[in-house]
């Protein structure tokens, strides 16, 4: 579905990602781990066009989607939620999600009742301003919102960030069943032990570059990657 090759993206006079490939299957969960900096995050957004590539393609169902807007890219099928949530918080709950499919023309009514299929909790607080939601429910707001768009492809940026462990298991289930029901996903996640349980596939990134990739149980049970990334707190 969605095929990087030899991506580099600069800031300023650094370069941040530094000739990347990689792939991510329709159908499938994929993560990207590694430390603050190694240039998870500008990968993601230069997919969704809010950073612009210095050379490379971007290749999203068979089409090189590098130099389209962010809009155009949203309505191919991509979306993303960012990281820290970025929600509206002086609008209700149901006004942030339709601004979610603010590009869409047709009737919202049947994604709007599978999102809080998803989240019983976002339907209680549908008038709720959405800054007085928790920040579990603030997150399931994030993603709610990133639905309404009716995705092919949804890419989170750190979705546990903040959220007490009972949360964060909450937020990796909804993930897993989102993709049950047919959305593929792509995940950044300082939470290596989560995200690898939860991948099919898993790319390891250093300083910009791929150093290691393998299905999500292989790099769990990696040596090099439980020394750097599974700590014995996260166990």
């Amino acid at each position: 579905m969605l095929k990087i090759n030899d991506l580099k993206v600069n800031y300023g006079g650094i370069e941040a990602v530094k000739g990347i490939s990689f792939e991510v299957k329709e159908g499938s969960v994929v993560t990207l781990i590694g430390a603050n900096g190694a240039g998870k995050s500008t990968t993601l957004r230069s997919i969704v066009s809010l950073v612009k590539p210095a050379s490379g393609t971007i290749t999203f169902q068979g089409e090189n989607i590098v130099g389209k807007s962010t809009d155009e890219i949203v309505k191919k099928g991509i979306t993303l939620v960012p990281e820290g949530r970025r929600i509206f918080p002086d609008l209700t709950v149901l006004e942030n999600l339709k601004i979610g499919a603010y590009m869409r023309k047709d009737s919202i009514k049947d994604d709007l009742e599978w999102v809080y299929g998803l989240f019983p909790r976002l339907k209680e607080r549908e008038w709720q301003p959405g800054g007085t939601l928790s920040g579990g429910e603030q997150q399931m707001l994030a993603i709610g919102r990133a639905l309404m768009s009716r995705p092919k492809l949804i890419m989170m940026d750190e979705p546990s960030l903040g959220l007490a462990p009972i949360v964060v298991q909450g937020v990796f289930d909804i993930i897993r069943e989102i993709n049950k029901q047919g959305v593929t996903i792509l995940l950044i996640e300082q939470n290596a032990n989560m995200a690898l349980k939860a991948a099919d596939v898993g790319y390891v990134m250093e300083t910009g570059r791929i150093t290691m990739t393998g299905t999500g149980e292989e790099l769990a049970n990696n040596a090099q990657v439980k020394a750097a990334y599974l700590g014995k707190a996260r166990k």
